[in-house]
């Protein structure tokens, strides 16, 4: 009898390598040599009768010739089967693994070790040198050994061969249906309950920008899928390192321990550190069991090991913002006070007139002064003077400690005298709590699906853009570094790279964003007006236009051979200020962090550097790519819809475009700004409100163009935003079967000048409220002048239309009343009017209205009528009489003219 021995708890690679082997072995059978992993267990139930296993009671031990033990070295994972090693009879004994550096005490006569992914990963290289096919219950299975072992090719340990190994078995007809099924299953009830004892009992630990946590659960046996729940820890707490220890009796005087190991920091292997107790496993993911230890004591053992291999924190120079907002000595409490508030910073750097750091002052010393009456006091008598400051390569630790040692909100960094940059509580926070990954510009929220993702963005980037879009965007960033600024690709097109990656689609990307940070060079607000100009020196053909009050300039091609119809927006990364709601922002130069805080929602606030040394770099301050992932809209600030009500419509396109779902907090803060009624009180008391305007109308354009509009529509009625267009506008049941009617008029009628179908559908949400408001409404959204007339006109007309329709008796007469209105105010009315009206309508545009007189003027002149004014009389009273069937052709329209006008 040849057996292959599994380890205890099996996993999927060793019953996938195991499988594997039975193919190499003819007859030989697969030994269990102690439970599995919940997943396990659950395929087995399924698919056990497609494999050769036996179990272990029902082995006669005197008939083993040989053993061949798979993912495991060491006697004590094969449990009781353990004891057939020491058989006499046994002759032949193999080891396949893939743990390296192990000391290995079972007496085999084979080993088969090698550093890939997944022990399956060895077998399917010896079933491809022997040509050995398999069936699609094999293929899948030991696909599955290699997904759950790699990561599905993520992991740290994956190497090009389990790639191929996989492939192989793709081709072989593993079922990808069934590995999704199974390679990331749901936690049990017993894990469920674990899960939640271990949230509350979780310890952690922030150590140089990375936080490590570590639990320890008591429980009365032995717990299957350990592994499953550290991995849910991780991604519920979003923590860099995990111990997860589990403790349970074995008798009255012995107890197991088994301690799970989980990593996301680079550079910490714990394979390496869990050997020294007897455990192993891969630089992310180790294990060990041990009996009669002390769990604590054991636990502390390892931490300490974790904390010691963590790398080199980040410095200052990577957490501080720059440039520094400063004021002078002489700048009075009020003035202090306001910039705070302006800018929603927590305190003001003093300096003098040659920018030589002289104090600092808090919001809470302003506040003080404030309360005294002190409005118009300068600062200088209540800033601090004894300030602390840091260099630019001060770590993080020694940051913190200053902070908590003398209760300091903000540390300036001071390089050769000069104020560079400031490091403030937020700062340190963002890096101890959000797992910065390598410095203040990687955002510690961005989980990547692989584990180099990041850095490999530019290069994903390259291969789906053209060559000439590529070197449009290698000649930028060549052109920003020779001036020592940082250019960074940001908003849209990164969110669509990153969106069609997940996908596996093309980007086709026609309007480009860049941000130019030039603050290391103290550049200013020219900057990305200067680096546009410098491009069109390279690029003709483009068109360049500057737009001085926002910072920014566009180079636009039109119908280029190379670039076609692109759009390339150019600013320096700024801040801006709403000086009350719904109006243009203020902006100021600033740095790309404060860039990306001034954006609407986190999936925009994301930005890919393009110059070196760290081209391809992400930053993602806000966890953009995590909402990404979760396919969620979810807003960076709190008064974001208050300040501007266009991002309401620009998060519902984003959210229907993508299908998506607003955050729950997000669509609180919505309901929120509406319900407040900001906006009224705001244009009641300014002119200018383009965010209820202009800017509105051109979020209702990109709307009412898309082809989801209705379900945007639909979005936008149930969180009340229509009423950003009027208090009283909701999408009831009549506008709804209004909008569905016109579909059917743009049908018939599309393409014509006029009738611009997402001009239309605005204009009848528009008509749909009472007549007072409509030309008001058109008006403040800036229609154009004919689109405002017919609003404004349209009740009249209607009325005129339904008092004097009913009473005409023939055609002619349908057409002599309809025809002096344009076709749009016609479709407006017809929408709104009972159904014989409407279908009366109706037939005048698409029959009546398309009615010609059978003669022209050159007819007529040919039958002897001298030309002048009574040819329009003529020529109405034959298209009359044609249309009332009176006369139908050429003869019947002489005889016509003989008895009405005669020669």
């Amino acid at each position: 009898m040849d057996l292959i021995l599994c380890h205890t708890t099996a996993d999927f690679d060793t019953l996938g390598a195991a499988v594997g082997l039975t193919c190499l072995l003819p007859g030989s059978k697969i030994v269990l040599t102690g439970g599995a992993h919940p997943p396990v267990r659950d395929f087995l139930a399924l698919h056990r009768d497609e494999y050769p296993l036996i179990e272990r009671r029902s082995v006669n031990a005197e008939k083993i010739r040989s053993l061949t033990v798979v993912d495991a070295q060491q006697r004590d994972r094969l449990g009781k089967p353990a004891e057939w090693l020491d058989l006499p009879q046994v002759k032949t004994i193999t080891v396949y693994d893939h743990h390296m550096g192990q000391d290995s005490d079972i007496p085999a006569t084979q080993f088969h070790i090698a550093p890939v992914g997944a022990t399956t990963t060895l077998i399917v290289e010896e079933l491809q040198q022997q040509q050995i096919t398999l069936n699609p219950a094999q293929a899948t299975v030991m696909a599955l050994g290699i997904h759950v072992d790699t990561g599905s090719l993520t992991y740290d340990q994956s190497t090009p061969r389990d790639a191929v190994a996989l492939a192989w078995l793709m081709a072989q007809g593993a079922s990808l249906s069934v590995i999704s099924s199974y390679r990331d299953p749901g936690l049990s009830p017993q894990l469920q309950r674990l899960l939640t004892e271990a949230l509350e009992k979780l310890d952690y630990l922030c150590l140089r920008g990375y936080t490590i946590a570590w639990v320890t659960l008591q429980t009365e046996g032995f717990v299957p899928g350990l592994s499953s729940l550290a991995s849910q820890l991780i991604e519920l707490t979003e923590i860099d390192a995990l111990l997860l220890a589990n403790e349970h009796p074995l008798n009255k005087d012995d107890s197991r321990l088994t301690v799970i190991g989980r990593s996301q920091i680079p550079g910490l292997h714990l394979n390496q550190l869990f050997q020294s107790f007897g455990g192993g496993g891969h630089s992310q993911a180790a294990s060990l069991n041990l009996r009669g230890v002390d769990s604590q004591d054991i636990l502390q053992q390892l931490l300490k090991g974790v904390k010691a291999a963590i790398p080199h924190p980040p410095t200052a120079r990577d957490l501080m913002s720059s440039p520094v907002r400063t004021i002078r000595p002489e700048t009075t409490i009020a003035e202090a006070q306001r910039i705070l508030l302006r800018y929603g910073h927590s305190g003001l750097s003093v300096v003098d007139s040659q920018g030589q750091l002289m104090g600092v002052i808090s919001r809470r010393d302003l506040d003080i002064a404030l309360h005294h009456g002190f409005n118009h006091a300068p600062v200088k008598g209540y800033m601090t003077t004894n300030v602390k400051t840091i260099a630019p390569d001060t770590t993080l630790p020694q940051i913190e400690s200053l902070m908590v040692t003398y209760d300091i909100g903000r540390l300036p960094v001071l390089e050769n005298g000069q104020l560079v940059g400031i490091v403030t509580r937020t700062d340190v926070l963002r890096e101890l709590h959000q797992n910065s990954r390598e410095s203040g510009e990687i955002n510690p929220g961005f989980k990547p699906p692989l584990s180099t993702q990041h850095s490999k963005l530019s290069t994903e980037l390259q291969s789906r853009l053209n060559p000439q879009l590529w070197q449009l965007l290698t000649t930028a960033s060549q052109a920003a570094e020779e001036r020592g600024w940082h250019l960074y690709l940001v908003g849209g097109a990164v969110r669509d790279l990153l969106l069609a990656e997940a996908a596996d689609k093309s980007l086709m990307i026609t309007d480009i964003d860049l941000v130019v940070d030039g603050f290391h060079k103290s550049a200013d607000v020219g900057a990305g007006v200067e680096l546009a100009k410098a491009l069109q020196e390279i690029y003709p053909a483009a068109r360049l236009e500057i737009h001085g009050a926002f910072q920014t300039a566009a180079l636009l091609w039109h119908k280029d051979p190379e670039l076609d119809s692109l759009w390339v927006d150019i600013a320096t990364a700024r801040t801006e200020f709403y000086p009350y709601p719904a109006a243009n922002p203020e902006v100021e130069a600033s740095s790309i962090r404060q860039d990306l805080y001034r954006r609407d929602f986190t999936i925009n606030a994301l930005a890919l550097r393009l110059t070196p040394p760290r081209a391809g770099d992400l930053l993602d301050f806000f966890g953009g790519f995590l909402d990404l992932k979760a396919k969620q809209i979810k807003v960076l600030h709190a008064n974001s819809f208050i300040e501007d009500p266009t991002r309401i419509y620009r998060g519902v396109r984003f959210a229907v475009r993508f299908g998506f779902a607003i955050e729950p907090r997000t669509e609180e803060y919505i309901r929120y700004a509406i319900n407040s009624g900001v906006y009224d009180r705001t244009a009641q008391t300014n002119t200018k409100t383009p965010a209820l305007q202009t800017r509105l109308k051109a979020e209702l354009k990109h709307i009412l163009e898309a082809p989801y509009w209705r379900s945007a529509l639909e979005l936008l009625d149930d969180l009340g935003a229509l009423q950003c267009i009027h208090p009283t506008l909701s999408l009831d049941s009549e506008l709804k079967s209004q909008l569905r009617l016109l579909e059917r008029c743009l049908r018939r009628f599309a393409p014509q000048p006029n009738l611009i179908p997402w001009q239309m559908r605005l204009e009848v949400i528009i008509a749909h409220l009472k007549p007072q408001y409509r030309g008001k409404v058109a008006k403040n959204l800036q229609l154009q002048e004919d689109s405002i007339k017919h609003l404004q006109n349209l009740a009249k007309a209607k009325s005129e239309i339904e008092e004097s329709l009913p009473k005409v008796q023939y055609p002619s007469q349908v057409v002599q009343l309809l025809r002096k209105y344009n076709l749009e105010i016609l479709i407006l009315i017809a929408l709104q009017s009972q159904q014989k009206i409407r279908r009366q309508i109706w037939y005048y545009l698409t029959v009546w209205a398309n009615v010609q007189p059978i003669l022209n003027g050159n007819d007529l002149k040919k039958l002897g009528y001298k030309p002048g004014p009574q040819y329009k009389q003529i020529l109405d009273d034959i298209l009359a009489a044609t249309l009332d069937g009176l006369i139908s052709d050429r003869a019947e329209v002489e005889k016509f003219l003989s008895q009405h006008y005669p020669l």
